[in-house]
């Protein structure tokens, strides 16, 4: 797995919003932000574009986004948002100059589109952290703390208490994954994931129980959870229910879909969509511990 140049002041970065739109008072909290690290902050031609819920056209986002791919003064590209969009525009982008040149891909939820995608493709390493619009909304130092390590080449590591539904045991691999439900809507594309051997982080926000269930059933019917050497489960946030209950939590649910293996598995890990929202390293090799009192994470 190859891993991008870590950033120095003085580097460029760009902010570019490949899914849902923003507005320049929201992203402005984050350009300061990265300003304060050193960092020149470069925005995308069509960054404030809108077409309904989205940023701009198909074609304005993905030019944006390929710009910013083909441009090597650029160490970072931070996604402004996520929401629904990316899937519509990575078959539009040409990573021809990325694998050559290669730079950290900036963000979580829908952007896990890219994260599956590179990993996939290309091999190389990408940034699963917060994104300009939390700065704007939830100023968390440990989120945007994580994410400056991890970009500046800080070593990361994570120690958490114990959650009541982990699995005990201990596994290494390349850490993978993001959201779940974006993973689940990959399957049998071009952008799934092999899950072999690795470590897989998964987190959701406002999902039916019941849709949880059958998004775990497809990862289980389509063998991405057989031969993991890890599991971790970050928020599980808003989860909603029908009027007649399903009957079971959404951790319950993903315990008895991994109930028949025996890799590791970590519940209530600070990433996700919530304000303490740690930066994860997609694609470095981790080794994950869970005991009865504690999990930890080390990036290796």
């Amino acid at each position: 797995m190859k891993t991008p140049p870590y950033l120095q002041k003085g580097d460029s970065v760009a902010i570019v919003a490949p899914a849902r739109s923003v507005s320049i008072e929201e992203m402005m909290p984050a350009i300061t932000l990265f300003e304060e690290w050193g960092l020149k902050v470069v925005l995308g031609e069509n960054l404030f574009a809108v077409q309904n819920q989205f940023a701009g056209t198909e074609e304005e986002r993905a030019e944006d986004f390929q710009k910013m791919l083909d441009n090597e003064e650029i160490k970072a590209m931070m996604c402004a948002r996520g929401g629904y969009g990316s899937v519509r525009i990575i078959d539009l982008l040409n990573f021809d100059n990325f694998i050559h040149h290669p730079k950290w891909i900036v963000g979580y939820s829908d952007i896990t589109v890219f994260h599956s995608h590179i990993h996939t493709r290309y091999g190389i390493e990408t940034l699963h952290a917060t994104m300009p619009i939390n700065v704007y909304a939830n100023p968390n130092y440990e989120s945007t703390e994580s994410m400056y390590d991890a970009l500046f080449g800080k070593q990361l590591s994570y120690q958490i208490p114990a959650s009541s539904f982990s699995r005990v045991g201990e596994g290494k691999g390349q850490l993978i994954g993001g959201n779940l439900s974006i993973i689940y809507s990959l399957t049998g594309s071009e952008s799934d994931i092999n899950t072999d051997g690795k470590i897989l982080f998964i987190e959701d926000l406002d999902e039916y129980l019941y849709h949880v269930d059958r998004m775990m059933q497809n990862l289980k019917r389509s063998g991405k959870l057989n031969y993991l050497s890890g599991l971790i489960i970050g928020g599980l946030t808003e989860m909603k229910d029908n009027t007649i209950p399903y009957g079971a939590t959404a951790e319950e649910i993903i315990l008895e879909a991994v109930a028949e293996y025996d890799y590791p598995v970590c519940f209530g890990f600070p990433t996700g969509h919530f304000d303490d929202n740690r930066a994860l390293i997609l694609g470095r090799e981790v080794k994950l511990v869970v005991t009865e009192d504690e999990s930890t994470l080390n990036f290796i």
